[in-house]
């Protein structure tokens, strides 16, 4: 994975412009599909990410419904045409990975015990991707739950932190991406510091490790915060077009 680009300049500076623990510019957007239960719109650098949640509804088909608790189904999907080499269409090895590691993370949250035999289910869809992509996407299906109105524990923020040229870099870029030693995708419930999503891809050491940890669950608190404040957005809007009808 290692390249002779240099991600990093003597200025300590990389390729965007960005320090090493700073964040891509991002902005989250709640209910912005009429027709879902809830949605949110999220765009972090170059990546543009669509979630929208339909539910809790009977679950189907039925022989997977749990008669004590909803079951989280996610379907995460990279469009053909997020991505500068054209995706073949359709689900992929790699999408059902990352789906299911995103119902896992959804379902710490998520008060399943109060719909026995239901589904709630999440779309993440990928407009354009540009790394970190997963994370951004779990981040998103937070906030369109949120926007649902399903009972949760928490939102999740989520975000990858890496290494290129030696470096640790927070929520890394496509170029750091692809030729860095290392990238850390994590996400948290920030109330408790609970991790319910961490993988590795790279070597880092244990030093290195404990700090990219300590990055990434800064930056998610963070993120955190961005979330809170589009829910706030979308439900005083919500409240003042209320108003308006009334009078």
């Amino acid at each position: 994975m290692d390249s002779d680009i240099v991600m990093v300049d003597d200025k300590g500076k990389r390729l965007d412009g960005r320090k090493a623990d700073e964040l891509r510019p991002m902005k989250i957007e709640a209910g912005v599909l009429p027709n879902a239960d809830g949605s949110a719109y999220l765009e972090i650098g170059k990546n543009k990410v669509l979630a929208a949640v339909y539910g809790p509804r009977e679950c189907h088909p039925r022989h997977l419904q749990n008669p004590t608790r909803a079951i989280v189904q996610c379907k995460y999907n990279m469009q053909s045409y997020s991505v500068g080499d054209r995706k073949r269409p359709g689900p992929d090895r790699r999408s059902q990975e990352i789906s299911k590691i995103i119902s896992e993370a959804l379902e710490a949250v998520i008060q399943v015990e109060l719909f026995p035999r239901a589904s709630i289910d999440v779309y993440i869809e990928i407009l354009q991707a540009n790394a970190g992509t997963r994370c951004a996407g779990l981040t998103a299906a937070s906030v369109a739950l949120a926007d649902a109105g399903i009972p949760m524990r928490d939102l999740i923020p989520s975000v990858a932190v890496g290494k290129a040229n030696g470096h640790l870099l927070l929520d890394l870029n496509k170029e750091e991406d692809n030729y860095g030693e290392a990238d850390l995708p994590l996400a948290i419930i920030p109330k408790t510091n609970e991790v319910v999503l961490l993988q590795m891809d790279g070597h880092m050491t244990r030093e290195e490790f404990d700090t990219a940890m300590k990055m990434g669950v800064t930056a998610c608190h963070e993120i955190y915060e961005m979330q809170k404040d589009a829910l706030r957005r979308r439900y005083s809007v919500a409240a003042e077009e209320e108003q308006e009808v009334e009078e």
